[in-house]
């Protein structure tokens, strides 16, 4: 069986070495990295940046890349509040589907300008990473938005455990919600007919398209599921703060998007794995958990991310080097 895994997931074995050997790091270097506490603290942490890793995960696979996911997350938590107050405060059921239609809407602006005016992606979305964050500071001015629904901010714990020395270690919703993304993104990637012509688009769209598959569903699917993740997210994280700032999230897509390419999702598409990225964000986060705990400057984690993306991409592009590599003598 182990041997099986090293074979058909070469790329998901180092990682999970890598995370091994980091904890072993860490537990060595910091008494309280290696604890139930600090564990679930981690898990609830990073809960969000997993959702939207997930959604991420879908685009990189079909070929594209998305930078203003956390932007439209900011988005979707502002306009929510207003939905919300207008449908009388909400519930859990409302939200979600309020947070993931407003997340689609605005991953299929995406979508529309991508298809339609054959754009590159990265450039359509730093445009609307842009005129996303203007049209919202604009229109609220920056205000910080506190008097949110009771459902939305009350905190709900799905597990808790009292340690030995009297602390709590607890999972709250964020995480339970985190594990039902990450399932479906592994069913519609892997168990669905869409999720194997996301990789035959990624992997050579002139290819998928004279085979028949619908190149303008390929987008609207990956950006759409990336807006939905970016809402769901977006409602996860004002439960975690209990508060909407507009510019809050802002530079968190650069952590998320070195993560998911770190775990094997190739920039140029058609490779990636569920696995693959929750073992990427992991291991930026066990990073960051552990330089934290070691009490090391905050401002060089932003050099350790800062490499993790060149490291990353430098290995992605190596990858896609070699697959398009004409033979001696040249293409015929």
């Amino acid at each position: 069986m182990v041997k099986a895994f090293l074979r058909d997931y070469p790329t998901e074995a180092r990682l999970l070495l890598v995370v091994l050997a980091i904890v072993l790091f860490l537990s060595l270097a910091s008494d309280s990295f290696f604890t139930l506490v600090n564990f679930t603290s981690l898990l609830n942490n990073t809960a969000v940046n997993l959702i939207w890793a997930a959604g991420l995960l879908v685009v990189l696979i079909a070929g594209g890349i998305d930078i203003s996911f956390a932007v439209a997350a900011s988005v979707v938590q502002y306009v929510a509040v207003y939905v919300f107050e207008a449908l009388g405060g909400g519930n859990w059921a409302i939200g979600f589907v309020v947070a993931g239609a407003l997340g689609i809407a605005l991953g299929f602006v995406n979508a529309t300008l991508i298809h339609h005016f054959r754009i590159i992606t990265i450039v359509v979305t730093i445009a609307t990473f842009n005129a996303f964050f203007g049209l919202l500071m604009f229109f609220t001015s920056g205000r910080f938005l506190y008097n949110l629904p009771d459902w939305w901010v009350d905190r709900i714990i799905i597990f808790e455990h009292q340690t030995a020395n009297g602390t709590w270690a607890e999972l709250t919703l964020p995480v339970a919600v985190m594990v039902l993304c990450l399932a479906a993104t592994w069913l519609l990637i892997n168990r669905t007919t869409l999720g194997r012509q996301l990789y035959a688009f990624g992997d050579n769209p002139e290819g998928a398209r004279r085979l028949g598959i619908n190149i303008a569903l390929m987008q609207f699917l990956a950006f759409g599921w990336m807006g939905m993740m970016a809402g769901i997210g977006g409602l996860m994280q004002v439960n975690i703060v209990q508060e909407v700032v507009p510019n809050a999230l802002i530079g968190r897509e650069l952590d998320v998007l070195a993560a998911v390419v770190l775990g094997g999702a190739r920039l140029g598409g058609g490779r990636g794995s569920v696995l693959g990225c929750v073992l990427g964000v992991m291991i930026v986060a066990l990073t960051q958990n552990g330089l934290n705990l070691m009490g090391v400057s905050p401002f060089a984690f932003k050099m350790v991310v800062g490499a993790i993306i060149l490291i990353a991409i430098s290995a992605s592009n190596l990858s896609f080097a070699r697959r398009v590599r004409p033979p001696v003598g040249g293409w015929k």
